[in-house]
């Protein structure tokens, strides 16, 4: 049946088909066939959809007929001559409407109120279509992966009117976007986090100190707690990090594992706000590394495995071990015995715990917070000035967040409920109890 015939009653109409780059055609369509477009304009009103990949001459049209739907329901439908509402259609202009990390150049209606005071009316849908949170926030996931400002738009589908975004601009949404990311990570409660371990580390972002801290709840689940400027050899800087915490609902009457490296000055902080209910584990890999740097290629292989078994024994046997190392140590090699020795006790917190092998190895070393260092540092290094340190916190904020996506469970999370009643924090199962019972025997 071609299209010139008449259908019989009972039947479907022929469908009718308009070719791509028939954009009178679609026009004509969409005009005709408006109501069919109602149901995704409420989506887009209703739920801010946006249509992010139509960015062709139909695109642009669907968008138009949208905007004249709008309208209409603001104004009525157009009758030339007739003016019998008190806003009035007032011809079109050129505008421009988001969509995803692109702009779209369409055509749009314009309405003014009658009167000496006329003014011009707003569209519903063109104001909603314009509002940039969402472009903002696709920017800056676009630069984070690897993007730089003046590459942006060579990444951008090349569309038929489709609006590329300028340079200043894409490091303007990339500001508003990190700043927003930043205020809402460090005004974000932590009343509802039921921690038991904090891994708190520095790094350096061109010559700017920044102290971060990542905490493990009970399920083993970690999560991005905050960050300040300064260095972790400054007590007062760590202490501003942990009152922080305090004043956004963390709980300071709970005893917590504290995992760092060796700064005295990170120590002695936690020592000042949380006292003994502040349990501190200093990172292994750290004291390893201080110690073989002062040794002789052929001694350090050595000793590194020495202190990787001592590691593994019981709280008291590992001292006693890494002692006698050290006396070894002494004659020839007086700096590596000192560095071995300088908080010794502090490096077997785990085994005095009496954790799991799993569990001891996730919370014996600050690896949970250096791995993220790793993205911050590809996404801090692609700014070649910074001009504050504002800036560089923001930047590390933003690139701690996109190593929060793919945080996983800390290792030896099933037996967290062993860390949990070494804290005094809760009571281990029955079963779980005399598991723990038989294996120490």
């Amino acid at each position: 049946m071609n299209k010139t015939t008449a259908t019989k009653r009972g039947t479907k109409a022929p469908l009718r088909v308009i070719h791509r780059n028939d954009q009178a055609g679609m026009r004509t369509y969409f005009a005709q066939q408006g109501q069919a477009l109602l149901p995704m304009l409420e989506m887009i009103e209703d739920t801010r959809v946006t249509i992010d990949e139509l960015m062709s001459d139909a695109a642009r049209a669907f968008v138009e007929q949208l905007l004249m739907i709008s309208a209409m329901e603001v104004a009525g439908d157009k009758h030339p001559g007739k003016r019998s509402t008190a806003i009035r259609w007032h011809g079109q202009q050129a505008g421009r409407v988001v969509l995803a990390e692109r702009k779209l150049s369409i055509a749009r209606p314009r309405l003014r109120t009658k009167g000496p005071q006329a003014r011009e009316v707003p569209i519903p849908v063109y104001e909603r279509l314009c509002a940039e949170p969402r472009l903002a926030d696709r920017i800056r996931d676009i630069m984070l992966t690897g993007v730089s400002t003046r590459k942006y738009q060579s990444v951008l589908p090349q569309m038929a009117g489709t609006v590329g975004i300028a340079k200043s601009s894409v490091s303007r949404k990339f500001v508003e976007a990190s700043e927003r990311a930043l205020g809402e990570l460090m005004q974000k409660s932590l009343k509802e986090l039921d921690l038991l371990v904090l891994y708190i580390d520095g790094i350096v972002v061109d010559g700017h100190h920044i102290l971060a801290a990542v905490g493990a709840d009970r399920t083993g689940h970690k999560h991005l707690l905050g960050m300040v400027i300064g260095s972790s050899e400054n007590a007062e800087v760590a202490k501003d990090l942990l009152k922080g915490f305090i004043e956004r609902g963390f709980d300071a009457a709970k005893t917590y594992l504290f995992v760092i490296d060796g700064s005295k000055a990170l120590r002695s902080a936690i020592e000042q706000v949380f006292g003994t209910r502040g349990k501190v584990q200093r990172c292994r890999a750290h004291k390893m590394r201080n110690v073989i740097e002062r040794l002789p290629n052929e001694l350090a292989a050595q000793v590194h495995a020495v202190m990787r078994a001592a590691y593994k024994l019981e709280e008291k046997k590992g001292i006693a071990k890494l002692e006698q190392q050290a006396k070894w140590l002494q004659d020839e090699h007086p700096d590596a015995a000192a560095s071995l020795l300088e908080g010794l006790k502090e490096t077997f917190t785990v085994n005095a715990l009496q954790l799991s092998p799993a569990l001891c190895r996730g919370l014996a070393t600050t690896n949970i917070i250096e791995n993220p260092n790793g993205r911050v540092r590809a996404v801090t290094k692609r700014v070649t000035r910074y001009r504050d340190p504002q800036m560089a916190l923001r930047w590390t904020a933003a690139g701690y967040l996109e190593a929060q996506k793919g945080f996983r469970r800390l290792l030896g999370c099933d037996d967290l409920w062993m860390l949990e009643t070494a804290l005094g924090r809760g009571t281990a199962p029955v079963t779980k109890r005399i598991e723990r019972t038989t294996k120490a025997a």
